[in-house]
């Protein structure tokens, strides 16, 4: 909590720290930008909290009211409650965050599990989300097992171990010393959640008329981005599909990529 609470001191635009009721616990929300300003919610992937959005936030901002949420039961400030992904809980949640946010449709940015997540609410109310950008989401195809199989023995090589699977996971693109100290504090002191994320069948995926734009790495080492990408063309019919050769799973800049499609959506 105190790396986190150092993170958004360091916050580059005004911001407001809400914290939202829900019937799955108490979830926590950076809102920046402008009141009037169209909304965007951004979703975190696992193992991280909001101020992962850091690097991002001023450009989201300068045209969006932007809120970034603590997932449930990842190192934020949201509740510890880790519901079952297999129920309705997620997209419960999703409802109720919206609903105390005042938002009646929104556009979604969603990095893995916050990709899932937001595919999770999308199915169930398509209608309330105007634009969806997934990046290197879960539950379209089956992770990668070689991933779990190259990173559980590094797990117990302490910070070196923990250090290599920070490369696997960012696709061998390097990051400042602050932000690879800040992940592996994170993985240090933080109890991950284990579990298999559910697999959205072909009629719940087809429930997405949106624009939807999904953005990979050939590099993930988690997921295979190129499978990801041909399911999704087959199913969505309002799809931007973007691989990126030279990124991994934890992609960077993504402004760089979702505001032009927001951008052309709007147009």
């Amino acid at each position: 909590m105190a790396l986190y609470a150092s993170m958004l001191e360091r916050w580059p635009v005004p911001y407001t720290p809400l914290e939202i009721p829900t019937r799955h616990g108490s979830t926590f929300v950076v809102a920046s930008g402008e009141a009037s300003a169209p909304p965007l919610v951004l979703l975190h992937g696992a193992g991280t909290n909001s101020a992962m959005w850091l690097g991002d936030i001023a450009e989201y901002s300068r045209r969006h009211r932007v809120l970034a949420v603590d997932l449930l039961g990842e190192p934020g400030k949201s509740a510890p409650h880790r519901p079952s992904w297999r129920g309705p809980a997620y997209a419960e949640w999703m409802e109720d965050v919206v609903d105390a946010l005042g938002i009646d449709s929104a556009a979604i940015v969603g990095l893995s599990q916050g990709g899932w997540t937001a595919l999770k609410f999308a199915v169930s109310q398509p209608e309330r989300v105007s634009t969806l950008a997934l990046l290197s989401p879960g539950g379209v195809v089956p992770d990668k097992l070689s991933f779990v199989v190259r990173a559980l023995p590094l797990m117990l090589l302490g910070r070196r171990g923990l250090a290599r699977i920070n490369r696997m996971v960012l696709g061998g693109r390097s990051v400042p010393a602050e932000v690879e100290e800040a992940m592996i504090t994170l993985m240090t002191h933080f109890r991950t959640r284990l579990g298999v994320l559910p697999i959205f069948t072909d009629a719940e995926l087809q429930r997405l008329t949106m624009p939807t734009l999904v953005v990979m790495g050939l590099r993930d080492a988690l997921r295979d981005a190129e499978k990801i990408s041909a399911r999704l063309r087959k199913l969505l019919p309002n799809l931007t599909a973007t691989i990126l050769p030279e990124q991994g799973h934890a992609l960077l800049g993504s402004h760089t990529y979702v505001l032009p499609f927001l951008a052309d959506c709007r147009d």
